[in-house]
């Protein structure tokens, strides 16, 4: 999936990110909390979509737990909360983190036929409450809802106006979360 031609660069290099992250603690599987991770990491649009300042340093601090032992529990479990049909079985990902990916490059698929985005991964994790992204989200004080009327709104801009993404987020593409 690394080098799949649907991945945009910054989400190629997330998900790249992401199996080394993964690797490297020990996990079964890549799941959404390490691609969350790994876009935060690797993606401008996907950071200004959390509106910076306090909110981001909150959630990259609670990754970092996540990477240094909070995500041990999650070690002996497959992420699957049966919620989304699993769209393909990609070996090495949780069946939440393939869905995402393939959602991500439907949305691409279906907006304007480019390579899915960063933002359209994060789009993709947080649509199962069940994510484990989504559960760092919430310790973390993101309103989950919010972000993905924000991220919404700013590709609905970008594909009005133009816009290459970040604009959308930085240049007021709604309220921050």
């Amino acid at each position: 999936m690394d080098d799949d031609p649907r991945l945009g660069a910054e989400t190629a290099a997330a998900l790249a990110s992401a199996r080394r992250r993964a690797v490297r603690d020990g996990d079964r599987q890549i799941d959404t909390a390490h691609l969350l991770h790994s876009l935060l990491e690797h993606d401008p649009q996907v950071r200004a979509a959390f509106g910076g300042g306090p909110q981001l340093a909150r959630l990259l601090g609670y990754l970092v737990q996540r990477s240094i032992g909070y995500g041990l529990r999650w070690q002996s479990g497959v992420e699957d909360s049966g919620a989304l049909p699993v769209v393909t079985v990609v070996e090495g990902f949780s069946p939440l983190a393939a869905t995402a990916l393939e959602l991500a490059c439907v949305r691409a698929a279906r907006r304007d036929g480019a390579p899915a985005r960063g933002v359209d991964l994060l789009a993709a994790i947080v649509t199962d409450p069940q994510a484990r992204a989504v559960e760092v989200l919430t310790h973390a004080g993101a309103d989950v809802y919010e972000l993905r009327a924000r991220i919404e709104d700013a590709l609905r801009e970008h594909d009005e106006d133009g816009l290459d993404g970040r604009e959308a987020y930085v240049g007021g593409g709604g309220p921050a979360c």
